[in-house]
């Protein structure tokens, strides 16, 4: 009863005409940061932080969660279109994504990606509202040699993403981890394979190596076609709305999905971002029907899987932000300094001392994901008369775009040339038959990984038993091996090359 009583609030606090065009203007914002490449939701609130100062802290909060969830909503569209994964959670989408848009099925692609985001959406914000306190404790469990046998299962699994040779998956994701390396040491300060670069002590920008590989390379690789047959879609684009067999496929991956995402988001670092690719692995590894598209080759299970995780996993991490004010992830840690600039400090005590703006805020969600389906599927006729658009003309626009988002990152010219860099890798990997894929899974978990490994072993005096000796993270570890046992058997090897196989 206590929980209607509650969310009636929110809903009143939410219905007021200041709140929905605050919550419509962040939803709005959210979507075009998403669609245009190098621009994300951690940059824009950032800039937006001194606009706040202006407004109440519910309008405010309301609409810096509306720009972050439609955020993810609107890097799905480039992943699928153009191969440009604006956010890292939209890295699995382009693999499927993509592929169906190259057949002429980015209308449904896009729809599902769109509906399975509402659907994961509004169960998350149903578990924030419901289970806070007990998904709470789950993080709690967590210490560092936990998130560090996490990220180990993580990208064990990760080797399924890759089409082809089990060799050329593990090379990219050491290839991803050593190039995590590059940045300043976390312990003792110390520049590290900066190569006394200026640029390179904070690090290789995700964002850089995302455009590079995946956008940058696609190009490279389309022009090197012969003109008869590079990429145009204009020939083949069919129908805009998914097939009653496309629905009949997605919907058990989008409840999948949204599970997976509602639980890992709640974990700090890459909960989300870890929900999307394992959303990806379990599907690879759930028995489809007969005659269904191979994965990696357009399959719909592999766009509605992960986008229902990862955006199950933004909903669900404001769970530890709101109830105890711990950020999981850098969008959150933003939402905290709005909250403090706000004169309300972050914890278990703004749930009793400020109901309006706790509940408001829950409240706003689902009318933001509403508000967000209804915004995006209208969109996808205009999304998809970009394709129609000749490729000559095309592929010198999405530079520019790319130019001009990686150039805004750090008003700097380096992350230009460091996407071309990668673009150029990329094209590499693509004649070797190498999926980007772990790779960038790899960069963006090393450098955690290496955080909680020295912090485990420093809390237990350089003790490597600790990994072994506290039982969940044994029990990971446990899994992550039993995982490269059952890849390296020859019948499972024998079922993933045919699975692979290129018609």
């Amino acid at each position: 009863m206590d929980l209607l009583n509650n969310l009636s609030l929110g809903f009143a606090t939410a219905f007021t005409v200041t709140n929905l065009l605050y919550a419509f203007g962040g939803a709005v914002l959210g979507t075009l940061i998403g669609v245009l490449p190098g621009l994300g939701p951690v940059a824009t609130i950032a800039m937006l932080l001194p606009s706040i100062y202006a407004l109440d802290a519910t309008p405010a909060l309301i609409m810096l969660a509306g720009i972050y969830y439609g955020a993810q909503y609107g890097g799905s569209t480039t992943a699928i279109l153009i191969n440009v994964p604006g956010e890292s959670s939209s890295v699995v989408t382009a693999i499927d994504g993509y592929q169906m848009a190259r057949k002429g099925r980015a209308g449904a692609a896009l729809a599902a990606a769109g509906l399975g985001s509402f659907f994961a959406g509004c169960v998350g914000t149903i578990i924030i509202a419901a289970f806070a306190p007990p998904l709470t404790e789950l993080a709690f469990q967590f210490g560092p040699a936990e998130y560090f046998s996490l990220m180990t299962l993580g990208l064990i699994g990760a080797v399924v993403l890759a089409s082809g040779s089990l060799v050329k998956a593990i090379a990219m994701i050491l290839l991803g981890l050593l190039l995590g390396q590059i940045n300043t040491d976390v312990i003792s300060g110390t520049p590290r394979y900066s190569f006394d670069i200026p640029e390179l002590t904070d690090g290789i920008g995700f964002v850089t190596i995302a455009m590079g590989v995946f956008g940058f390379g696609e190009i490279i690789a389309n022009l090197g076609r012969p003109a008869e047959h590079r990429e145009v879609f204009t020939k083949h684009v069919s129908g805009l709305w998914p097939t009653k067999q496309d629905f009949a496929d997605a919907f058990p991956a989008v409840l999948r999905g949204t599970s997976l995402g509602s639980i890992l988001g709640v974990l700090p670092g890459g909960g989300a971002l870890l929900a999307s690719f394992a959303a990806y692995t379990v599907e690879k590894k759930t028995k489809g029907r007969p005659g269904e598209v191979p994965f990696g080759q357009g399959n719909i299970r592999g766009v509605a899987g992960p986008e229902s995780a990862n955006n199950a996993g933004a909903q669900t991490s404001f769970i530890p932000m709101l109830t105890l004010g711990i950020p999981p992830n850098a969008v959150m840690a933003l939402m905290v300094g709005a909250m403090t600039i706000k004169g309300i400090q972050p914890g278990p005590q703004v749930m009793s001392s400020n109901p309006e703006l706790f509940w408001g805020l829950i409240a706003s969600m689902w009318i933001g994901n509403l508000m967000l389906v209804i915004l995006n599927l209208p969109l996808i006729g205009i999304w998809i008369k970009l394709l129609t658009v000749p490729y000559k003309l095309l592929f010198p626009a999405i530079l520019s775009f790319c130019c001009i988002g990686l150039y805004t990152l750090n008003n700097n010219n380096f992350d230009v040339y460091m996407a071309t860099l990668f673009g150029i890798a990329g094209y590499v990997f693509y004649k070797l038959g190498c999926e980007p894929a772990p790779l960038l899974l790899g960069f963006i978990l090393g450098p955690m990984m290496e955080e909680n490994l020295r912090r485990a072993l420093l809390l237990s005096r350089g003790d490597w038993a600790t990994f072994l000796t506290r039982p969940l993270s044994a029990g990971l570890l446990v899994a992550a091996a039993l995982l490269i046992v059952v890849v390296m058997l020859p019948s499972i090897q024998s079922k993933r090359e045919e699975a692979f196989q290129e018609d």
